[in-house]
């Protein structure tokens, strides 16, 4: 089966870290928002998956190749013309399975069970103010319609970012009536636009509750992520100089940690230097150098050179940033 990614998107809410890579290269619990979607698809038995790519791709195109071996097709997405316009792009006109799963949202269900269900299915989540999201309207167990961030209460599942379709010709050819048509939302062609296409063709659908949706989107849900993802993960043994480790915390390779106290809910990425400083709720990127510092709900990019005392910073690549 294939799996249609979206990943072109720039990422502004999370600069100064989206400067120099792209949002689903981002570090939570371990490894990229991408590193996390792509295991759980190939562990799901997707032989195919067409990424579609845009800004600062070249570094997506890298990371997959270094680190997986499985045939993914990059399609660049020159104008973002929004969601709907990027899937069809990765689309081709035959009748199979097709799975669509957004680039900066890390899922906990079985993909297992989700891939070969054999329905048309949308993936939601319960929410308590479904104003904010795209919501399902459900007829018995089968969708009635979406509807784009309802004032009127039609219910409370929400989109949460995983689409089944079994018919890929279809749902290309339901993007295609969009753009033909001008179908827009906010001056863009939507995914949500196409499927209500679908709807009204009498293509029917279903839902799937999720267990958790893991939003990658801005640094507060990074974080939140980051936390809940630590949860998960076994806890390693560490031997470190005159160090304290309060778990959850994942530390990468070559990691050298002296007179500190790391955790809760920290993530340190591979080569990183940490001396006397205090480190909690916060991702540390790799290569880069802590020091005397006492950080919270921080995110630390790659190379960076963090010296002094905060509560709370945002560090981007290749920074140096003495705090005094």
């Amino acid at each position: 089966m294939k799996a249609v990614i979206p990943a072109a998107g720039i990422g502004k809410r999370l600069q100064p870290l989206t400067l120099t890579r792209p949002k689903v290269l981002l570090p939570v619990a371990g490894k990229p928002i991408l590193g996390h979607i792509l295991d759980k698809l190939i562990q799901s038995g997707i032989d195919e998956i067409v990424l579609i790519i845009g800004y600062k791709g070249d570094m997506v195109i890298d990371y997959v190749k270094e680190h997986y071996s499985i045939g993914v097709k990059f399609v660049e997405q020159i104008e973002r013309k929004g969601l709907g316009h990027a899937v069809g792009m990765g689309l081709d006109d035959i009748d199979e399975p097709v799975l669509i799963v957004l680039g900066d949202t890390i899922l906990d269900l079985d993909f297992d069970h989700f891939v070969k269900s054999g329905k048309n299915i949308i993936g939601v989540m319960e929410v308590e103010d479904p104003r904010r999201f795209g919501i399902v309207e459900l007829d018995g167990n089968r969708i009635k319609r979406l509807v784009e961030k309802p004032q009127d209460y039609i219910g409370n599942l929400a989109i949460a970012g995983i689409y089944l379709l079994q018919h890929e010709n279809i749902l290309k050819k339901a993007i295609q009536y969009i753009v033909d048509h001008n179908i827009t939302t906010k001056n863009e062609y939507q995914l949500t636009d196409a499927l209500q296409v679908m709807l009204d063709w009498k293509e029917e659908m279903t839902v799937e509750v999720i267990n958790a949706c893991y939003d990658c989107g801005t640094r507060e849900t990074l974080l939140e992520t980051n936390r809940e993802l630590l949860k998960t993960i076994g806890q390693q043994s560490h031997s470190l100089k005159k160090t304290v480790i309060i778990p959850p915390v994942t530390i990468g390779q070559n990691v050298c940690i002296e007179n500190s106290v790391i955790g809760p809910n920290v993530s340190i990425a591979d080569n990183t230097t940490i001396a006397q400083s205090i480190i909690e709720d916060s991702i540390i990127d790799k290569r880069s150098v802590i020091q005397m510092a006492i950080l919270k709900n921080s995110l630390i990019g790659q190379d960076a050179f963090v010296v002094g005392h905060a509560l709370s910073i945002d560090v981007g690549d290749k920074i140096r940033h003495n705090l005094g």
